[in-house]
């Protein structure tokens, strides 16, 4: 099993910096996602083939890995020039994967949540692009249902990588959306099976709780979504009941600390959810 962080609280490390920076804080594995100066949100990779090497050699130095990549494009979006321009970026984004040697990597559906036929017509057609390559170079991409996208239930999630139909593609569960995706850790790891590869560790409140008004948005009637990623202990997860799930079902993937809520004590943050991974592995 990989234990992860994600260093996004920790972005404004440079990047050839950031391997010895996530070593110091007890973790052997970083989970890439979102840089500016590396693949940023929704637009094309900013980095050079040059610059992937001497990143290689930053990370060989301090003696961590790159347990997946996580790139975020809106490969799903019901807008066709859009969607061209995701795919695109996508392509380098695998290419600079596989010049990492790396073999993972992550990221969400990305559709609309109002036009779920036409997002999931883009999906499939995105997937026409992009699935040889994943297969070509040995990348295996694992999925997650997220808050405001066309697929945002955990079983239905599942049901759609099934369709997918291809070793290279895998299921993501992300705890702090466990009150968006179906609230069901313990059913939806053991329907997920063996298409479990990755685990997001971090607490979140249940904004379902108090008959839905713990937060009230307005106007009344949005369509936003909420939720946070917090410390572990910080909100309402029951991660007894999520890691008996894990070991129950043998899973023997990544599981990565991804908080975002303290950028002002990133580093502290990240020492204790390492700490408390350690202590729920230990116990189940």
């Amino acid at each position: 099993m990989k234990i992860a962080l994600d260093p996004y609280m920790l972005r404004n490390a440079p990047l050839l910096e950031l391997p010895a920076v996530v070593a110091e804080l007890g973790y052997e594995w970083i989970e890439l996602s979102p840089r500016e100066d590396f693949i940023p949100f929704f637009r094309h990779p900013r980095v050079d083939d040059a610059t992937v090497r001497k990143f290689r050699k930053a990370l060989d130095t301090a003696g961590v890995g790159i347990s997946s990549v996580l790139p975020l494009f809106r490969w799903s979006g019901p807008d066709e020039d859009a969607r061209q321009a995701a795919v695109r970026y996508w392509k380098r984004a695998i290419r600079i994967t596989a010049g990492l040697g790396v073999d993972s990597m992550i990221s969400e559906f990305n559709g609309r949540p109002e036009d779920p036929n036409r997002s999931e017509a883009q999906f499939w057609k995105s997937m026409d692009e992009l699935l040889p390559l994943l297969e070509r170079e040995g990348i295996h991409l694992a999925l997650e249902p997220h808050p405001d996208d066309f697929i945002e239930n955990g079983y239905d999630a599942v049901n759609l990588i099934r369709g997918i139909n291809s070793p290279n593609i895998g299921f993501l569960y992300c705890a702090p959306h466990t009150f968006h995706i179906g609230n069901d850790a313990p059913g939806i790891i053991e329907y997920a099976g063996d298409l479990l590869t990755h685990v997001h560790v971090a607490d979140v409140l249940d904004h379902t709780a108090s008959s839905g008004n713990r937060y009230i948005l307005n106007p009344p009637d949005t369509s936003a979504r909420v939720h946070q990623h917090l410390d572990i202990g910080q909100g309402e997860v029951d991660f007894d009941e999520l890691f008996r799930a894990l070991r129950t079902n043998g899973f023997d993937g990544t599981l990565t600390a991804c908080v975002f809520a303290w950028e002002e004590r990133a580093k502290d943050s990240s020492v204790f959810m390492r700490k408390k991974i350690d202590e729920y592995l230990t116990a189940w």
